[in-house]
This record gives C-alpha cells, sequence and structure tokens, in this order.
C-alpha cells in the first residue's frame, strides 16, 4: 500500500470512528433521558429516514444540499492552508443577493433563477474578499476578520431586508417571497422522490464538489493555490503571486457559502431570510461536515449526506416521547464529535510510522 492509499485509509477509518462515537454518546444521552424508549428511539435515528420512502430520502437530499457547500466553502479554505470560518456570514449575505434578484428581477424571465444564483456567490466571493485581502496585505488573523464579518453580514442583510418596502413582509418580520421564475427547476427529482423539497440544488452542489476536486487535484492554478497555504515564503520564491492566491482562496471560498445560501432560499420551500439576531446555522455545520470528510471533497459530500441524515431521522423521535430539544443535543453531539476525527487521524498516522520505523530497523 503506497503513502497516498494510507493517508486515505486513516482519515476513513478515523472518520468512521468519530461517527461511531457520536452515536454512542447519543444512544447515551436517550437512555439518560427515557431508558424505556431509548433503543426504539435509537432506532429511528438510524432509519427514520425511510419512514416516509422515497419522499424521506428526497428531504435528505434537500437537507444536505447547503451544507455540502459550507463543507465545501471550508475544507477547500483548509486545503489551501486558512481557516473560513466566516462561512455564516457569506452564506446569509449570498441569500440576500438571491432573494434580491428573486423578488426584483422578474424581468429576466425563466433566467431568473440562473441569475440569482450566480448573484448569490459573488456576493458570497465579495464578502470573503476582505478578510482575505486583511489576511495578504496586514497579516490580520484570517479567523478573527471572519467572526467579525459573520455579525457584519447578520445585522446588515437584517438592516436591509428590514429597511426595503419591496423586501420585507412586515406581519412576519421575514422577506418577502420568490418570484415563480427565481425558483430552481426539479429537473425530474420530483418524479423520482414525490412530495419531497428536492430540487437542481443537489445537482448543483454535487458538481460544485467535483470542480473543486479537479481544482484542487488536476490543475496548476490548484496547486499553486496549496502551495501559498502551506508556505507563503516558499511560494513566494518560487515566483507565485502568494497574496493573490490567498485573496482567491477566500473567494472562492466565499463563493461556494455564498451559493449555499442561494440553493437554500431559492429552493421554493417557502423559505424565507427572517429578520432575526441569529448567525445562519448552515455556516457553522459546513465547519463540522469538512472536519467529518477531512476537507476532502468527496468525503464532504458524503458527510454532509450523513449529517442530512441523521438530521432528517432525529424528527421522528418525538412519536417516543423525546422532546425537540434532546434531538437537537443529539445531532450536535455527533455533529461536535466529527472534530475527533482529526484527532484519531493525527494518531494513527504517528503510530503507522512507529511501525513502519520498527520494521526498517
Amino acid at each position: 500500500m503506497n503513502e497516498a492509499k494510507k493517508k486515505n485509509y486513516v482519515g476513513l477509518m478515523s472518520s468512521i470512528f468519530a461517527i461511531i462515537v457520536g452515536l454512542l454518546f447519543g444512544f447515551v444521552v436517550l437512555i439518560i433521558s427515557n431508558p424505556s424508549q431509548a433503543l426504539p428511539g435509537f432506532l429511528t435515528i438510524l432509519t427514520g429516514s425511510f419512514t416516509h420512502g422515497l419522499k424521506g430520502v428526497g428531504q435528505v437530499f434537500y437537507y444536505a444540499t447547503p451544507i455540502i457547500l459550507t463543507g465545501l466553502s471550508v475544507g477547500f479554505a483548509f486545503k489551501t492552508g486558512l481557516f473560513n470560518i466566516g462561512t455564516p456570514g457569506q452564506f446569509i449575505v449570498g441569500a440576500f443577493a438571491a432573494i434580491i434578484v428573486g423578488i426584483r428581477g422578474g424581468f429576466l424571465g425563466n433566467a431568473q433563477w440562473i441569475v440569482a444564483v450566480i448573484a448569490s456567490m459573488i456576493a458570497g466571493a465579495l464578502w470573503a474578499l476582505i478578510p482575505g485581502a486583511f489576511n495578504a496585505y496586514f497579516n490580520v488573523n484570517v479567523v478573527i476578520a471572519c467572526i467579525m464579518m459573520n455579525y457584519i453580514g447578520m445585522y446588515f442583510v437584517n438592516f436591509s431586508v428590514k429597511g426595503s418596502k419591496v423586501l420585507f413582509d412586515s406581519l412576519r418580520n421575514q422577506s418577502l417571497p420568490i418570484a415563480k421564475t427565481a425558483q430552481i427547476p426539479k429537473m425530474g427529482l420530483n418524479v423520482i422522490f414525490p412530495d419531497s423539497s428536492i430540487n437542481g440544488g443537489f445537482f448543483i452542489a454535487v458538481i460544485a464538489v467535483i470542480a473543486i476536486h479537479i481544482l484542487l487535484n488536476r490543475t496548476t492554478f490548484g496547486f499553486e493555490l496549496k502551495a501559498a497555504g502551506f508556505n507563503r515564503d516558499a511560494s513566494k520564491y518560487a515566483g507565485m503571486n502568494e497574496k493573490r492566491n490567498v485573496i482567491l482562496s477566500m473567494m472562492i471560498a466565499g463563493a461556494l457559502a455564498g451559493l449555499a445560501g442561494g440553493l437554500l432560499y431559492l429552493a421554493g420551500s417557502g423559505k424565507h431570510i427572517e429578520v432575526v439576531d441569529v448567525l445562519a446555522s448552515e455556516g457553522f455545520t459546513g465547519i463540522s461536515v469538512a472536519l467529518l470528510g477531512l476537507s476532502n471533497p468527496i468525503g464532504i459530500l458524503l458527510a454532509g449526506l450523513f449529517i442530512a441524515y441523521i438530521t432528517a431521522g432525529g424528527f421522528y423521535l418525538q412519536l417516543f416521547e423525546f422532546s425537540t430539544e434532546i434531538i437537537d443535543i443529539i445531532v450536535a453531539v455527533i455533529i461536535y464529535f466529527s472534530a475527533f476525527a482529526l484527532i484519531i487521524k493525527t494518531f494513527m498516522e504517528r503510530l503507522d510510522k512507529k511501525r513502519n520505523g520498527g520494521k526498517k530497523a
């Protein structure tokens, strides 16, 4: 087994271990809460998404779409040496741009949803450009800059929605519904998964995963981005423009997070921007998805589907007298333990090196 295959194997095993630990911890929470219903409740988490057949499966894909993209945003930044914790801000700003086009862009006709999706990517990229530029030119810590931009983005969107007569529904304290032509087409998925909220946004997310995988592993540009992330000084002396690469890395990551917001709010499932002082949870979930997927685009796709599957199954726990709060705790614990994958991966890699060193001796 060559070195690359060993790393992939170690990464896969560490992620599986993290999932098992998370599920077992969730089972313990269920036992403490209600021992008599703990086992059927736990089985419901594992099988709940299939309760309504293909509709349930379609809902899993629907829930997975935004967190796959926010996870891809974080994972891409990780690969280029940056920690993009600004996904909640980029997400909501991208959603806001999509909503504007979705409400006011009726003159675009059938192209309205396409323009709205593009607008969400541009808005997310521009929002991520700011911390990227501060880091590249002024050496400002990208984590601190991103956290600040998260809150600025949240309050900016709240202020803009509430202050606009053409965007705000004052009775419901949320944005107005988007036009029918701004809703992402089902692309035949409504036939396969009837009565579910799934739409063509899932295809867009998969295409994004494939595109980022090719960019990072099959292009010179991707190699330069990773090189600048690993060692800026070395990449500079090699003739690369390290400042440009840092900024572009953040902009690509921001575009992915903005796209996630656009796809969620253009899904035509009654989703609106609510004027509340809460950061978008999809952005933070994306961090966990990236950790569980070990920043590998394909791994992030699978991790996003897993988290969405657990979330969809958890809704049915109420049938066994578990409160909604317990459902949230279980999902949060599973997500939390996904970060444990990195620790296990490092431990297993060191153990493998010691074994190989002992054999050589």
